[in-house]
């Protein structure tokens, strides 16, 4: 599209929104209605000058006023100076109105008379859009109780679309309800939401509104929903104002076309625009929408579409369609088209400019959906526990269109029958709505004879139905004319008949009358029935129309057939049709039926041949789990044959399927990372798996969220196929921990290239693998560019100085990642520096771990340095690197200066007395540190003193760690007199103590000390009046018999303990039994462990 039609559309926009907050304002015009009437012809028609008024129609005008000297020849040198189109438009109208009238009538009467089509959309345009967008509201307000839902939530006025770049494989091979089921409704973390008012309009200030867009979203998703929302909206004049035609077509009304011109669709589709050609001006911007590309019984040939530019030119209809998306034909107009994924993908990419899809509910939006559609919350409670126990019924609600089905036909099986009746399968589901809408239409009372009249007339209604449902599946017909219904004996009148109404949707246009059925999946469903039926009596193999086919006798070979075809079929189209088969099947899917279909007995037998032929299928199938693989366990689940599932399920929750992952077990694990988020979200496959097997399941494995590969032997060729994994479009992957394989710089080669292209993955464990120093540089490479992970594990990879060095320039550039697990690298003094040096730049890393990695003293000190600029690291460990009372010093004089940190770990260094006073100088200032770990140093009982006088006025340590520190008397009895007056202290080991305590609550851990008898008499004295503490820990503390009696007291007291190690102590029965007296008298919540 040329620039300055963009110029000109962007300068007539009275506000276009750019970004999500941001608006340009580039014309204010506000003026009462009272005032317009007073106003000149000019002024009335200012809005219009300015949008319609081209380069050339502007020198014809000065010219004419030019010739009738109503313009001086300065005043045209000024209008053609004023800059811009429109202020060279402005300074005219301008000039001419603050003159005498002559001026305006001149510009008036040239304008009236000219048969430009500029005059006309000048003179005309008001009443036109007026007279358009009253017949659009006419024409769609019969959907708008179809269309809307009640929960302002669910409205579409309240939801996004999805901006995304391209389709994925999965959405161009796959069936609907395969994408539905990997992502089960969730909004993908990575992708930009996209409300429907800024649909057409540029992303970024420097951007260009998008020419085609593309729309994409299952079948029943909303797609006609959303255009239909959207042209009632634009109607209104609530959204898209700048655009001044919209023009929605269907390509369910296109079928019946054949050949015609772009000006004559518009003047069929809509008779009220007199002059198409008006519309299509590029003077004026309209959006012409196209509804339903999978449609369309044409397939779009963008390679071999014989070019038309000329919008009066008669040409086939799907060349019309493919010149008018290329671009070839009206240029200047902008397109929209909704297609489901597979179909859209014909699409060539290169002739989108902005591609977004329909998202579909979320379980929460299923569970706010039943309790708005139904009054009685009974029955939306019981049908949601339904769901959740049922996972595959729950699948299916993710799109709106059959949540409807699953909630009206589970409510009415509730209201007329037992709750144990409820449907498990989606055959069962599908044959009771079908009963259902069979059992609306008959009347109360009615004599037998004509009931069986009924009965029989439902039953050829159905059966006819099912035929036509079969043969448009094969074809990928999912639209019907009338004639189509007639020529599968369907009568038009039958139609409107409760079952005929309840299965098929009714369209009418102007255009012509179509039918489809409710929803793709029943007309599977029919289909399947039609087939179930027929391949009892049939003689010739059925996939085939016409009577000219091999012979085919029996059920079985048919039913056979059946999956051949269905195997065979690589979009997966007949997937969901071999589903329902196999599940009618079973008698509890046969029995609503049992009115509407001519069934014969059945006495199981095909059941049982079924299940096994189905099993025979899982393990005769290719080295790679498919899809149309993972279908035969959709197919046994509808079976109701679910030993396998179960079995498999039980095995994953555990994590005890190593040496069980034959090929039938991967494709139903494969089954249930579609079903079940719970597999899905944590998928645990540790010492599961070896090379062949993660071949085998690599194509399921994309929909897990969270992976766990831990202890598996991998090397550097299965991250070759994981680095493939990670890098597919359709990935799904948040989390990975490949931490206990034998990964090298080889496989850390392969996985950096996977995360240049990533947008999913947050989190990566390489815990324990052999990466080195080369493999550390290939993924920092790949991390300097990489703006989705947020943590990184590389402990004990012997990535070594160079390695750290790679990372640390990681930290001077990335601006995403926020934990960084360097523990046991021996990075040594030299990584530290450099670690140290890109802190003090870096400000999103809050979390890092350099434990084991002998930076000694001088380390230390380049990250004491690093810590008085950086306020933004939270958590820093430091354990066993060395570190004695110089490192100590450093680190001290850097937290009286820094406001961020809040844990420290120093656990297993050589820190003494002296770094142990100065800490407790620290402390005195720093009121910002919560979590200080100095177990098993050289503190004694000096050094204890020292930080237990600090305490004392510190309000902003809650967990402190003293433990192996050689703690005798002393140093407990200057603790206890600091918690007399310090209620925020918390003394904690590890997580799972701490995780006894609900609120601040604090837990003191003095084990393995030597505090005894005269150090726990000041502990007890404290807890008399100390309300935190909540853990106590003075395991092997010598404290014998006396100690017992001494914490027994306590207990009596004002205190909050909850639980209480004793553990070698000594303390004998004797004791055992003051202290359980104690509890029972006054400490019945706390937990001792003697």
């Amino acid at each position: 599209m040329e620039r300055t039609h963009y110029d000109s559309i962007l300068d007539r926009s009275k506000r276009i929104t750019w970004q999500d907050d941001c608006y340009v304002d580039l014309q204010s015009t506000t003026s009462s209605q009272a005032e317009t009437e007073d106003l000149g012809w000019i002024q009335k028609h200012q809005d219009q000058l300015q949008s319609f008024i081209t380069p050339s129609f502007l020198g014809e005008i000065l010219n004419h006023m030019r010739n009738l000297d109503v313009l001086s020849s300065a005043q045209e040198i000024k209008v053609k100076e004023a800059g811009r189109l429109q202020d060279q438009i402005n300074m005219l109208t301008t000039i001419v109105t603050a003159k005498d009238s002559q001026g305006s009538d001149v510009l008036q009467g040239f304008i009236e008379s000219s048969d430009s089509q500029v005059a006309q959309l000048i003179i005309n345009h008001d009443a036109m859009v007026k007279e358009h967008k009253e017949v659009l509201l006419r024409r769609y307000e019969q959907y708008r109780d179809r269309d809307s839902i009640s929960c302002p939530r669910l409205n579409i006025s309240s939801r996004t679309l999805l901006l995304v770049d391209g389709l994925s494989d999965l959405q161009q091979k796959e069936h609907d309800l395969m994408q539905v089921g990997v992502t089960r409704g969730e909004k993908r973390n990575h992708l930009r939401q996209l409300g429907l008012a800024k649909l057409f309009e540029p992303l970024t200030r420097v951007s260009m509104p998008p020419r085609v867009s593309l729309t994409v979203g299952v079948a029943g998703i909303g797609k006609t929903t959303w255009v239909r929302h959207f042209v009632r909206q634009w109607c209104q004049g609530i959204i898209c104002t700048d655009i001044n035609f919209v023009l929605p077509f269907t390509f369910a009304e296109l079928n019946l076309l054949d050949k015609l011109s772009a000006e004559r669709l518009v003047k069929m589709a809509f008779p009220h625009i007199s002059d198409p050609s008006l519309v299509l001006n590029s003077s004026c911007r309209t959006l012409l929408i196209l509804d339903g590309l999978d449609e369309f019984r044409c397939k779009l040939n963008f390679s071999d579409a014989a070019p038309c530019s000329d919008p009066k030119k008669e040409v086939p209809i799907d060349d019309l369609v493919t010149n008018i998306i290329r671009g070839n034909l009206l240029p200047d107009i902008a397109v929209w088209v909704t297609s489901r994924p597979r179909v859209a993908s014909l699409i060539p990419g290169g002739l989108v400019d902005r591609v977004t899809e329909i998202p579909g509910f979320s379980p929460k939006d299923i569970e706010i959906f039943l309790n708005h559609h139904f009054s009685e919350k009974d029955f939306a409670r019981k049908i949601w526990s339904h769901l959740e126990s049922n996972k595959i019924l729950m699948v299916m609600c993710y799109i709106p269109c059959i949540c409807w089905i699953v909630a009206d036909t589970l409510l009415y099986i509730m209201q007329n029958e037992a709750q144990e009746t409820l449907p498990r399968t989606c055959t069962e589901l599908y044959a009771n709505f079908c009963s259902m809408k069979a059992e609306l239409g008959e009347p109360r009372g009615r004599e037998p004879v004509k009931m069986e009249q009924l009965h029989g007339s439902n039953r050829k209604l159905l059966g006819n139905l099912g035929r036509l449902a079969f043969y448009g599946l094969l074809k990928h017909k999912y639209v019907f004319s009338e004639q189509d219904l007639k020529n599968y004996g369907i009568e038009l009148l039958v139609t409107q008949s409760s079952l005929g109404s309840g299965v098929l949707v009714r369209e009418e246009s102007t255009i012509n009358t179509t039918y489809r059925f409710t929803h793709l999946t029943l007309q599977e469903f029919l289909a399947a029935t039609f087939y179930h039926v027929s391949s009892k009596r049939a003689i010739f193999d059925l996939f085939s129309e016409s009577s000219m086919s091999w012979p085919k006798i029996g059920f079985q070979n048919h039913f056979r057939s059946a999956f051949q075809h269905s195997q065979q079929a690589e979009d997966g189209h007949l997937d969901v049709f071999v589903r329902f088969l196999t599940g009618l099947l079973c008698s509890a899917a046969i029995k609503p039926l049992a009115g509407l279909l001519a069934l014969g007995k059945d006495d199981g037998n095909n059941k049982t041949w079924a299940a096994g032929f189905l099993q025979g299928l899982l393990v005769s199938g290719g080295a790679v789990v498919s899809l149309r693989a993972v279908n035969l366990a959709y197919c046994l689940q509808e079976l109701q044959h679910t030993e396998m599932l179960r079995s498999v399920e039980e095995d994953l929750r555990l994590g005890s399927l190593a040496g069980k992952l034959t090929r039938p077990h991967c494709v139903v694990l494969g089954y249930l990372l579609h079903v079940s988020p719970e597999c899905s979200e944590q998928t645990n496959l540790t010492a599961s798996l070896n090379a062949s097997t993660v071949k085998c399941l690599l194509p399921q494995l994309l929909y897990c969220s969270h992976l766990r590969l831990e202890n598996n032997h991998f090397k550097d060729d299965v991250m070759e196929l994981l680095g493939s994994l990670l890098s597919a479009k359709d990935c799904h992957i948040q989390k990975i921990s490949l931490a206990d394989n034998a990964i090298s710089n080889k496989g850390a080669k392969a996985l950096s290239r996977a995360l240049l292209v990533n947008r999913t993955l947050t989190s990566l464990n390489l815990r324990n693998n052999n990466i080195g120093s080369k493999g550390a540089k290939f993924l920092a490479e790949a991390l300097k560019m990489n703006q989705v992970l947020t943590s990184i594990n590389f402990q004990n990879n012997a990535i070594e100085e160079e390695g750290a060095q790679s990372l640390a320039e990681v930290l001077q550039c990335n601006r995403k990642l926020v934990s960084l697990n360097l523990r046991k690298n021996t990075i040594a003094a030299g990584g530290a520096k450099r670690i140290a040096e890109a802190l003090k730049t870096n400000r999103t890393l809050t979390k890092l771990i350099l434990c084991g990695n002998q930076l000694g003293d001088k380390g230390t000190v380049a990250l004491a340095e690093a810590l008085a600029v950086n306020h933004t690291l939270l958590s820093l460990h430091l354990q066993s690197n060395s570190i004695s009372n110089k490192g100590m010093t450093a680190l001290t004089k850097a937290l009286r200066l820094n406001h961020g940190l809040v844990s420290l770990n120093l656990r297993e260094n050589s820190i003494g007395v002296e770094g142990a006073k100065n800490m407790a100088h620290a402390l005195h200032e720093n009121n910002t540190l919560q979590d200080l770990d100095l177990t098993a140093n050289l503190l004694h009982d000096d050094g204890i003193q020292a930080i237990a006088g600090a305490i004392k006025f510190n309000r902003g340590l809650t967990s402190l760690h003293l433990q192996w520190n050689f703690i005798k008397s002393t140093a407990t009895k200057a603790l206890a007199h600091a918690l007399l007056s310090n209620s925020t202290m918390q003394l904690l080991e590890n997580d799972s103590l701490q995780a006894l305590s609900e609120h601040m609550s604090s837990a003191t851990i003095l084990q393995e000390n030597a505090i005894g008898n005269e150090g726990v008499t000041f502990l007890a004295e404290a807890l008399k009046t100390n309300a935190s503490l909540r853990t106590l820990c003075l395991q092997e503390n010598s404290l014998g018999m006396d100690g017992a009696i001494f914490i027994a007291t306590a207990l009596k007291g004002n205190h909050q303990l909850t639980y209480i190690n004793l553990q070698g102590n000594g303390i004998g029965e004797s004791g055992a039994k003051v202290i359980s007296d104690a509890i029972r008298a006054s400490a019945s919540g706390c937990v001792v462990d003697i």
